[in-house]
């Protein structure tokens, strides 16, 4: 598609600092981006039915609208659906219902967290993160990036604090740049994060 420009509606800070790191790679040259962070999981949904309406009246035919929550600990089926009644209640289409690719609202959830995207590609973390196991993907707890026990950004955490780094505290908007800006997509072993960028390359193709 020509011209395709996605907003993209996200939770909070450093989910937009990594995509805008990153998004410039995955996309290239086939479509622009903006990337609009609220305060958070709550403030999202509370306001997404208003937001959506306001692109109802006026959203472009090569406009597409990215939705994207954490799900944290809500059910991911519970979660989808409610994402997608406020697409539906805005008459927007959803790519969940559209039956064909003229869509116009997506809505994606990061699994349980952004950091489970970074758990996705070990090899980047390892590269920036100098010191960090190689072998962390190999453990049980860790071969699947969408189901770490025990909280995600809190596991992170603790790997890179072993490693000698952020021992002050996992400084996210800092390691979402970094890794947004090196991730290589294709290799990234986090289902939900393959999902998500596949609606994006659908998007624009």
């Amino acid at each position: 598609m020509k011209d395709v420009h996605l907003e993209i509606l996200v939770e909070e800070a450093s989910m937009e600092v990594f995509l805008r790191a990153l998004l410039p790679r995955l996309l290239g040259d086939g479509a622009r981006f903006d990337v609009h962070a609220y305060q958070g999981k709550d403030d999202l949904v509370k306001k997404l039915p208003d937001r959506l309406r306001g692109y109802t009246h006026w959203i472009p035919e090569t406009w597409r609208i990215v939705v994207v929550v954490d799900r944290d600990q809500d059910d991911c089926y519970t979660l989808k659906q409610r994402m997608e009644a406020i697409i539906t209640d805005a008459n927007l289409r959803s790519r969940a219902k559209a039956k064909s690719m003229q869509w116009q609202v997506v809505s994606r959830i990061a699994i349980e967290e952004l950091e489970a995207w970074y758990f996705g590609d070990w090899e980047t973390v390892c590269a920036l993160y100098p010191g960090v196991s190689e072998n962390i993907p190999k453990k049980k707890n860790y071969r699947d990036p969408d189901a770490i026990p025990g909280g995600t950004w809190e596991s992170f955490e603790r790997i890179l604090q072993k490693a000698g780094h952020h021992k002050g505290g996992l400084r996210k908007i800092e390691a979402a740049r970094a890794l947004g800006g090196k991730m290589v997509p294709d290799r990234n072993r986090s289902r939900s994060f393959q999902v998500f960028r596949a609606a994006l390359l659908e998007a624009i193709a």
